[in-house]
């Protein structure tokens, strides 16, 4: 019965939910050992570098084991979850376990290795079979063989005995041989330089700077106890949060991008007071009832038409190749920011939405972001970013380039300013524009015709007909 039951079992292993991910953070887990699942049933949580998502279990079974915690960081292609898939043997599971760990050795191997995984809840060894990297519990230490003898053989001869007694005095005047003497410079190794063979003040300085170079190394270690004082903190003022998941993520993209592509932003304001009563208008048309509609979605239609007329701005550089990649489709990516840090959805194919089409996308991607459920699919493969900076009533910012991406639109903050209107100075509804792009592959003209035509889009919105 042991060898039926050991050969029901099914080891579920972390899969790459996305493209080239290597590890992943088990968030919470819907399931318990004894409990039944069903094939496409969600077993866990888990957080990406790019997003969270849920894991459905691929089987019918019963769950026989949780390799790990939550919390704990696990590698793409390691077994978390063991399901026994003769429905009927799992209920002798838990009497058959301690019969069945002398059968599998492995077990063993992982504690020393993955240290963390030791509190588990079921305190069962077998969940750890196949963890970890057991080689290097096994090290041997280096053993001093025979040729570690022959140095030793050799430390006598600076105090004259052995076989340094054999060999000649070496030629030096009495202020040299003082000079070595207060220098610690063994003369018999020291290459003389002057004539007949007499070693030279110059060859006892010579000798004597390897063996003073070292030094500064000794009263490194009277220094290195200094960075360990200054990593204590106060726990009561300060608080520590590890940097993972999704902010590790984003964080290494725009250090990435910030430092390969060479970044030009450009700033323009404009009177969006057309656009806003274009906004209030359509919340009364019949084909938008029911849908969110912001100046967000205008912008948004506005940089499609925009790209429409100057097409080369929705590229990417390919540094391998060397080669500029033009895009015949458009991937609007909309920074959202969330709980588990920044992350830029992107809305695919964009350039064949309908205005409609568009705000209901606009809509699910939000909502979708907000509640942590993008998945990663979702984040790859866009072309485009906007990044709308003015819901926190700012006014505008300097923004970094998705990696992969040629451009980025920041929206300020749409307020009321004095501006000259038909010859007066009025109250209109004003915003200020920033686009960033990679100047590798996006020349100053291009990217100002495409700020100015976003501009001139909302600031004429009738635009959207005569140029979309």
């Amino acid at each position: 019965m042991t060898t039926m039951t050991e050969a029901s079992v099914r080891e579920f292993k972390m899969p790459d939910v996305g493209e080239g991910l290597t590890e992943a953070e088990i968030l919470k887990w819907y399931v318990q050992p004894g409990d039944t699942v069903t094939d496409g049933q969600v077993v866990c949580e888990v957080e990406t570098a790019k997003a969270a998502v849920e894991l459905p279990i691929p089987y019918d079974g019963v769950v026989r084991a949780l390799h790990f915690p939550e919390g704990t960081t696990v590698d793409v292609g390691t077994p978390i979850i063991a399901v026994d898939v003769a429905g009927g043997a799992a209920p002798a599971a838990p009497a058959a376990q301690p019969g069945t760990e002398p059968a599998r050795p492995q077990p063993a191997q992982p504690a020393p290795a993955r240290p963390e995984e030791e509190p588990k809840p079921q305190g069962r060894q077998p969940v750890l079979v196949g963890y970890g990297v057991a080689t290097s519990s096994t090290r041997r230490r280096p053993r001093k063989g025979p040729e570690a003898v022959v140095p030793a053989a050799a430390q006598p001869e600076p105090n004259g005995h052995g076989a340094a007694a054999d060999r000649p005095r070496p030629l030096a005047k009495p202020p040299v041989r003082k000079l070595a003497k207060d220098l610690g410079v063994d003369l018999a190794a020291v290459v003389p330089s002057g004539p007949d063979g007499i070693i030279t003040r110059e060859d006892v300085h010579a000798a004597a700077t390897p063996a003073t170079a070292p030094e500064p190394v000794a009263q490194a270690p009277a220094v290195a106890p200094a960075p360990a004082a200054a990593a204590t903190y106060d726990g009561a003022r300060e608080t520590r949060v590890p940097v993972k998941g999704v902010r590790k993520a984003t964080a290494a993209a725009m250090v990435g991008s910030a430092f390969t592509a060479p970044h030009v932003t450009e700033f323009v304001t404009v009177d969006v007071t057309r656009t806003m009563k274009l906004v209030e208008e359509l919340k009364q048309d019949k084909e938008m009832q029911g849908r969110r509609v912001n100046p967000l979605l205008l912008i948004a239609k506005a940089l499609l038409v925009a790209i429409k007329r100057n097409p080369e701005i929705n590229a990417s550089w390919d540094e391998a190749n060397q080669e500029i990649v033009l895009k015949h489709y458009v991937n609007l990516g909309i920074a959202a920011a969330t709980p588990r840090g920044l992350i830029v959805p992107n809305i695919k194919d964009a350039h064949d939405k309908t205005l409609p089409q568009l705000a209901d996308a606009l809509s699910d991607l939000v909502a979708t972001a907000r509640e942590g459920r993008t998945s990663p699919a979702a984040m790859q493969g866009g072309t485009v970013t906007i990044t709308n900076v003015g819901v926190f009533g700012v006014d505008t910012g300097t923004p970094i380039l998705n990696p992969g991406e040629s451009a980025i639109l920041a929206v300020g903050a749409i307020k009321p300013q004095p501006w000259v209107h038909k010859g007066k100075v009025k109250p209109r509804q004003v915003t200020t524009l920033a686009l960033s792009f990679d100047h590798r592959l996006v020349d100053g003209e291009l990217g100002s015709k495409v700020l100015a035509d976003v501009a001139a889009i909302l600031e004429q919105p009738k635009r959207l007909i005569t140029w979309a």
